[in-house]
């Protein structure tokens, strides 16, 4: 592949990850521009973005390439922040992170670069395209982007941090621009590279929280756009056991953020099985058979997008890292192999082996 004559824009958040796959697309002879992206931030939140484009600019005068600065503000607000609070004012549970992929990396992102002659868009993703659907046996360079044949997205081949889960709206059009240069490579490795590069975030630590706005109390974050109250937590048969901060912020499966009243010591943990958010109340039960009758079994699903067309039985994640198990599907509904702490608004991703298929957001 003649790389010299191929345009690539990287987002440059400020991280090492992003850092090194700048830096490998250039020592591969790419045409590298180092683009450092700014959203809406509200502004009760501690402002970060000013540091990490320091540090973005840093690294791309590092390797001597251009530097742009691309203001996605009202982009973020209107299709991830506003999503988010919408969801949540509905008693969903929605995946920003899922919803900041789509809109502002692979949406925003390569409309502008693309309008700027860019042949791809690149980013730290730990995440793998591939041209062929047995590259799980015998894998190839992973910097594909050329040809017109079908590309595969496969997990990352460092599994404590693959991020194909965030990645379940991408399109096959999406993914004949895209490139994820860290996707082949461990963490370790990754590391090693930003060393070897002189990179000045070799070792910055790994940023945590929500896509762009980082680490957020979710409670707080609400509070300031929906009225969060709390109220009464009951058990199965409808007594009242406990307080609560607020139903809203609450989802299946969770244990943490209550309160009960007559726990004692060797009490096994109680968990969220369902939530009234018109009545502000959540019934929870540390009964495993209980906790079970509780959970569904079959859900709804919407916004499906399909990057390799599956039917019948394949398997599927509804959380990050969670461990992969069976579900059948037809036609717009799902069926899991056993009761799963599923709440409407997350996202379903579906998978084959390492092959990640498409999802869908559950109804």
């Amino acid at each position: 592949m003649d790389n010299f004559k191929k345009k690539v824009f990287v987002g440059l958040s400020g991280g090492v990850d992003s850092a090194v796959s700048a830096a490998l697309l250039k020592e591969q002879g790419y045409d590298v521009t180092g683009v450092f992206i700014k959203v809406w931030q509200p502004d009760f939140l501690e402002c970060t973005w000013r540091e990490e484009r320091r540090d973005a600019m840093r690294v791309a005068a590092r390797l001597n390439i251009p530097f742009l600065f691309f203001d996605f503000e009202e982009e973020y607000k209107r299709g991830v922040a506003d999503y988010m609070i919408e969801e949540y004012r509905k008693g969903r549970t929605p995946n920003p992170d899922v919803m900041c992929n789509r809109e502002i990396k692979f949406g925003a992102f390569w409309k502008k670069a693309h309008d700027m002659g860019a042949d791809f868009i690149a980013t730290g993703h730990y995440a793998q395209i591939y041209l062929t659907p047995s590259a799980t046996r015998s894998r190839p360079s992973p910097n594909l982007g050329e040809g017109k044949g079908v590309r595969y997205l496969l997990e990352g081949a460092d599994k404590e941090k693959d991020q194909s889960y965030f990645l379940w709206t991408l399109t096959q059009e999406d993914l004949r621009h895209v490139l994820f240069p860290v996707g082949h490579l461990q963490k370790s490795e990754v590391r090693k590279l930003a060393e070897k590069f002189n990179l000045p975030v070799a070792e910055k630590k790994d940023s945590q929280g929500i896509c762009f706005l980082g680490q957020v109390d979710l409670e707080d974050f609400l509070s300031h756009y929906i009225d969060i109250s709390p109220g009464d937590v009951l058990d199965v048969s409808g007594e009242v056991i406990g307080k609560h901060k607020g139903a809203l912020i609450y989802t299946l499966g969770e244990r943490h953020g209550f309160e009960i009243f007559r726990k004692t010591p060797d009490s096994r943990p109680y968990y969220v099985v369902d939530k009234d958010a018109a009545k502000n109340i959540i019934t929870v039960s540390n009964n495993q058979i209980e906790i079970n009758s509780h959970l569904p079994r079959e859900m709804k699903m919407k916004s499906i997008n399909w990057i390799q067309k599956a039917t019948g039985t394949i398997e599927a994640r509804i959380r990050y890292r969670q461990k992969k198990f069976p579900v059948t599907l037809e036609a717009d509904s799902v069926t899991f192999s056993s009761p799963q702490t599923a709440a409407s608004g997350q996202s379903i991703v579906f998978y084959d082996g390492e092959l990640c298929l498409g999802g869908a957001i559950l109804d």
